[in-house]
């Protein structure tokens, strides 16, 4: 059995000691817990550990993997330059990894490292390792974009890689839960914080790791979570492996996530085909994607249905062509309008008008679907074979009117930053993640290149009619 046993860790800096200067106390259950999880690494004795870790160097179309044969860090920047890690990292596994991700079609390497120190996502869980056993080596994996399946993929490939070379692996996902557990805690509350920490720790308590897989990624980007991608990954470390699951601790006093869990393999060396998660995810995945298209309102039906003929016809159609029934608003009424498509929950594209420059409404869904998926600037043009894979949405502006930042909610308005120069950025309302004024003000301000503590900037804000 080439992987001995995963571990789900959390990485607050304050459980270090040096850092937490008395008020790791506060976390005796998963001090405890990490306790633990050293004292069975130590009985495992494995050649290898594997950390996949959120603070790693990450990128969003990319896995990076750790390259060189030892790395160092310290938790200095927070205060404690004296708690310091080393690691020696297991090179030949790391080249056996890669040479698994590119024939599996694995975007994932050792290639653009920005920073080789180790991170604190990956020191703690060293931290608590070196005080059992400190005979082995270490690869460090970093997070990406990419779909959960992706994330599976990946750990299936460290999973091969592992057996290929016989090695001994011990698998740990670091990464902490929600973000959002409490108003005064340092992120302050959102309602799907604990919603998501208490699906995890059942998904963690069961051994449900398909449910990690089909996380709604917008209960987690709501709950702020960091984990979840790392735990996916783990998932794919362990496929088709029968496991003992168990939640060791579970807790959040700080308004942060912490859980720590234990899945060991069961059974003999033989597979397990009740435990091939992917082929099942992607069935899920297809299901609900067919329902939503079967769901589409004549709107988002619009915007489907102009950006799939230009892509797979170079040719733009008219909107009484397209084939639907359209609501008489649609061609008798004008407005601006945003269309938003995502992949596995993450945006792959988003254009929109402010004011409408087209002849209708629905002239002007058709242009700024297409814009969507082949024109912004963050992205390169959607593909034929990606349409499938689109979700669709479409937001109809309310006409902006001038605002104060008392004046602004992210949850109903979304906001307008502009100069007289001509520089102005948007930022649509209700969007994952951003919940707070400042933070909607700050990522506007961005997309304007708009400096908010000295520009001469106003304030506009505006409703929008979102349609799935």
């Amino acid at each position: 059995m080439p992987i001995l046993a995963a571990f789900a860790v959390p990485h607050p800096p304050l459980i270090i000691p040096d850092v937490g200067k008395g008020r790791e106390r506060d976390i005796q259950d998963t001090i405890d817990a990490y306790d633990e999880v050293g004292r069975r690494i130590a009985q495992l004795a494995p050649d290898t550990i594997v950390v996949s870790s959120p603070h790693a160097t990450l990128y969003r179309d990319y896995f990076h993997i750790s390259p060189g044969s030892s790395a160092q860090g310290s938790f200095a920047q927070y205060g404690a330059p004296r708690a310091a890690y080393e690691a020696r990292y297991d090179t030949k596994l790391v080249d056996e990894i890669c040479r698994v991700c590119e024939r599996e079609g694995i975007e994932a390497g050792t290639d653009y490292e920005r920073d080789p120190r180790l991170d604190h996502g990956t020191m703690i869980p060293l931290h608590f390792v070196e005080k059992y056993y400190t005979g082995f080596e270490l690869v460090r994996i970093g997070l990406s974009g990419f779909s959960p399946a992706e994330h599976y993929r990946l750990g299936m490939a460290v999973q091969e890689a592992a057996r290929m070379l016989r090695r001994r692996v011990v698998y740990i996902a670091s990464g902490d839960l929600s973000h959002k557990l409490l108003a005064e805690g340092p992120y302050g509350f959102a309602p799907e914080g604990p919603v998501f920490d208490e699906r995890i720790a059942h998904d963690f308590a069961t051994g449900d790791l398909l449910d990690i897989l089909c996380m709604d990624h917008s209960l987690a980007e709501r709950a702020a979570e960091c984990g979840l991608r790392s735990f996916q990954m783990m998932a794919g470390a362990l496929d088709r492996t029968a496991v003992t699951p168990e939640l060791l601790s579970h807790e959040g006093p700080f308004g942060v996530g912490y859980g720590v869990a234990a899945f060991t393999p069961a059974g003999d060396e033989g597979t397990d085909e009740d435990r091939a998660l992917l082929p099942r995810y992607e069935a899920w995945r297809l299901a609900g994607l067919a329902s939503r298209k079967e769901a589409e309102d004549p709107y988002v039906r619009l915007a489907r249905a102009s950006l799939e003929s230009y892509v797979r016809d170079g040719r733009r159609i008219a909107p009484r062509d397209a084939g639907i029934d359209l609501p008489e608003e649609l061609l008798a009424s004008r407005a601006g309008c945003f269309v938003s498509l995502k992949v596995d929950g993450q945006l792959r594209g988003c254009i929109g008008t402010i004011d409408p420059v087209q002849r209708c409404l629905a002239d002007e869904i058709c242009a700024n679907a297409i814009s969507a998926g082949t024109r912004d600037p963050r992205f390169r043009a959607v593909r034929a074979d990606e349409l499938p894979d689109l979700v669709y949405d479409v937001d109809v502006l309310t006409k902006p009117e001038p605002t104060t930042r008392e004046g602004l909610d992210p949850s109903r308005y979304g906001v307008i930053v502009s100069c007289q120069d001509g520089r102005r950025g948007l930022l649509l309302p209700d969007l994952d993640g951003v919940d707070s004024v400042s933070e909607q003000l700050r990522i506007a301000a961005q997309k304007g290149q708009i400096d908010l503590d000295f520009d001469d900037y106003r304030l506009h804000r505006f409703e929008v009619v979102r349609h799935l």
